[in-house]
């Protein structure tokens, strides 16, 4: 289940951009921001700021790529990072027959690739550092992730 809604920091200086409209797009997005925001090592933050133009091999186009995380840390150092499952991280197993969804995942990995091998160059050019987070990272952060918020309805079909 995707949870959406809108972060309200603790520490409004530390976002650079508008906050009162910092959205996340998932609870491992929301479990980050609250991480960013009261972590005493990070100097600024924000989310979906940086946007990095990218070609997809699977359609030879130009597309934009928004990150999920800038931030800087007190330390100086600056990082753009994407919040993705682990599974998302690997190409998808190949099943005996081709299926729709083997065929989606396969587009989507490749998807992927294409604009973490930009992302990585883009951050380089700048002497910034390029993550992926997934719930492994999120855990090893110390992000909790709890639906702590108020129970949502299931949506009609």
């Amino acid at each position: 289940m995707a949870y959406k809604g809108k972060y309200r920091p603790q520490n409004p200086d530390k976002y650079i951009g508008d906050t009162k409209d910092i959205v996340y797009r998932s609870l491992w997005e929301r479990g980050a921001f609250k991480w960013l925001d009261t972590n005493s090592s990070i100097r600024y933050w924000n989310s979906e700021s940086v946007v990095v133009p990218y070609l997809c091999s699977s359609d030879n186009r130009i597309h934009k790529y928004y990150l999920d995380l800038w931030f800087q840390t007190t330390e100086g150092q600056t990082f753009i990072v994407e919040i993705k499952p682990q599974k998302e991280c690997h190409p998808p197993k190949k099943p005996k027959r081709q299926t729709k969804r083997y065929i989606q995942e396969s587009l989507t990995y490749v998807k992927n690739q294409c604009k973490w091998k930009s992302a990585s160059e883009y951050a380089k050019d700048r002497g910034w550092h390029f993550e992926i987070w997934t719930e492994d990272t999120l855990k090893s952060l110390g992000i909790r992730i709890t639906n702590s918020g108020p129970p949502r309805r299931k949506s009609k079909q």
